[in-house]
């Protein structure tokens, strides 16, 4: 299959050097990773991987945080670290 199409996404520089140099250690180039990923993806008509919802304790927790329930605010770095040691 001739290959036409360019993709251009943005990454975390880091994530993209990290990730790039796994794949040379694979043998793959990047482009033949995401030719992988998209094969895989149109085969199984799914992710090739499990990607879960938060559980209750995250979701709640978010929820708290966002309601500014059963959180605590410091004045100062210090504060915050004292805390921290009790």
């Amino acid at each position: 299959m001739p290959k036409t199409t360019t993709l251009t996404i943005r990454l975390d520089p880091t994530l993209k050097q990290q990730t790039e140099k796994l794949f040379h250690d694979m043998g793959l180039t990047p482009s033949q990773a995401i030719t992988l990923f998209y094969t895989q993806v149109n085969l199984q008509h799914a992710l090739p991987f499990q990607i879960s919802l938060p559980n209750e304790e995250t979701l709640q927790a978010m929820d708290d945080l966002k309601n500014r329930r059963n959180t605590k605010t410091f004045k100062s770095v210090a504060d915050l670290a004292a805390d921290l040691e009790a």
